[in-house]
């Protein structure tokens, strides 16, 4: 990544109260209330989880088995450190061809050979390095979307099946956001929902305690389940679906090329230039080659030549 894109990218990072905890970035998302003291968020918030930690001195044992002439034992004392999942990407792609020895790329030079790598979507090694994120600030509707991107990700997402109603949140749409009529009609549905899942809750409970068949359930887990299984029909696609999110590299880079765009559906584009961010700040060489735009209405884009790696 160039310096002045590394510069822009760190510094939307900052202006969205990106921060960096003992290497993890996050970029956190405000809490806002209703008159009523119904809670929702206007923005994703993204806090990475989980990185990769690579052993290259553990090679050794392993290199020192050629022959000495190979000069293979150096590889683990090369002087430049990577991030530990460019190591992780590095190693494997040299492992390939048992590129160890005195005329290797040393990882002085680990961006240009990624992006040789990336040019010619030779991607395959990028899968061995994984992310994992906390999602929140997301509604319904950006995970019905998300969920799609099955290859190389794992997925954990709230299930409001199980969880009470007490920790109901909704996402603001960015449409409504500066718009004064749009966001009091916002404030007025989520109130609504709110109320209306909470009357629906106690009118279930109510029949389950007189031993409505339908509600029949013989522990506590279980009764609480078939209330708020009921009830949440009521909920609509505002309401905030947070989840956990493990991908690799390589699945991570097809999610920001498909849902970073500038013709992305606006909550999931703002979402997905915050993993951009969160990722490009991990490991500047693995995402080095995306370019970080704005557009006419504020918000940003993430693109680059060498797609589908």
């Amino acid at each position: 990544m160039e310096t002045s894109e590394r510069g822009r990218a760190s510094e939307l990072f900052e202006e969205l109260g990106g921060i960096v905890s003992d290497g993890f970035p996050a970029i956190h998302s405000p809490v806002h209330r209703t008159g009523a003291g119904t809670a929702y968020l206007k923005v994703p918030g993204v806090v990475m989880l989980a990185k990769p930690r690579t052993n290259v001195a553990g090679l050794g044992g392993f290199l020192e088995g050629f022959d000495p002439s190979s000069g293979f034992p150096a590889y683990v004392d090369d002087p430049t450190k990577l991030p530990d999942s460019s190591q992780l990407c590095k190693t494997s792609g040299q492992l390939c061809y048992m590129s160890f020895g005195y005329r290797r790329t040393t990882n002085e030079n680990a961006a240009a050979y990624f992006e040789r790598l990336t040019s010619a979507g030779h991607g395959s090694v990028l899968e061995h390095a994984s992310f994992s994120f906390l999602l929140y600030g997301i509604s319904r509707s950006v995970t019905h979307e998300l969920v799609r991107h099955r290859a190389g990700v794992g997925i954990s997402q709230v299930s409001q099946r199980y969880v009470s109603g007490a920790v109901l949140r909704f996402v603001e749409r960015p449409e409504y956001q500066n718009d004064p009529e749009l966001h009091a009609v916002f404030e007025e549905r989520a109130d609504r929902a709110a109320a209306e899942y909470e009357a629906m809750a106690d009118r279930l409970l109510e029949r389950q305690e007189k031993g409505a068949a339908f509600l029949d359930a013989e522990y506590r887990t279980d009764a609480r389940k078939k209330v708020q299984q009921t009830a949440r029909s009521l909920l609509p696609n505002e309401t905030e679906a947070p989840m956990v999110f493990t991908g690799n590299v390589r699945a991570l880079r097809h999610v920001i090329e498909m849902r970073a765009d500038e013709h992305a559906e606006s909550e999931i584009r703002n979402l997905a230039v915050r993993l951009f961010l969160c990722l490009v700040t991990a490991d500047p060489i693995l995402f080095g080659d995306y370019q970080l735009q704005a557009l006419s209405d504020g918000t940003h884009k993430v693109t680059t030549k060498y797609r589908k790696a």
